[in-house]
């Protein structure tokens, strides 16, 4: 008897939603289980060329954790195609300007490069407090804590 693989179909997924707190653990760790929650990569019906990931809400964005001197030293570069035109800003400087830039930024740059990516950022829901308007969606909140 022939064994066949188990390929997800779009009609199959179920989407959950998730809550976490940005202030709990360092803004790599945040990153990586939202990126990993968005690709859908702990279910067991996970196949890559079906988006199977789940909502994920973000809240606390302005209270992110980050090691060292990043706050100062981190730098996030632009380019506006001219000659001499490149800005460089610092996450400190994004910060005061906009909290949730730096958890896009970096869920972004942790999800695979393809088409399934711009629909998978648009389920990631980051809210610079603690309040978001998601309640309606009942959703887990999911802790990131070191340590566990």
């Amino acid at each position: 008897m022939k064994k066949k693989t188990y390929s997800a179909k779009p009609s199959d997924v179920t989407r959950k939603w998730y809550v976490i707190d940005a202030s709990e653990a360092p803004l790599g760790r945040v990153a990586t289980v939202v990126a990993t929650l968005l690709t859908g990569k702990g279910k067991p019906m996970f196949t890559h060329h079906i988006d199977t990931g789940d909502f994920v809400v973000i809240i606390n964005a302005q209270d992110i954790v980050v090691t060292g001197k990043k706050m100062e030293d981190k730098k996030y570069y632009r380019h506006s195609n001219y000659p001499g035109g490149l800005t460089t800003t610092s996450l400190k400087e994004h910060m005061e300007k906009d909290p949730t830039f730096a958890i896009t930024k970096a869920v972004r740059g942790m999800l695979p490069v393809n088409k399934l990516r711009s629909d998978r950022l648009l389920r990631l829901k980051v809210y610079a407090g603690s309040e978001h308007n998601h309640a309606a969606q009942k959703p887990e909140i999911l802790s990131v804590k070191e340590g566990k």
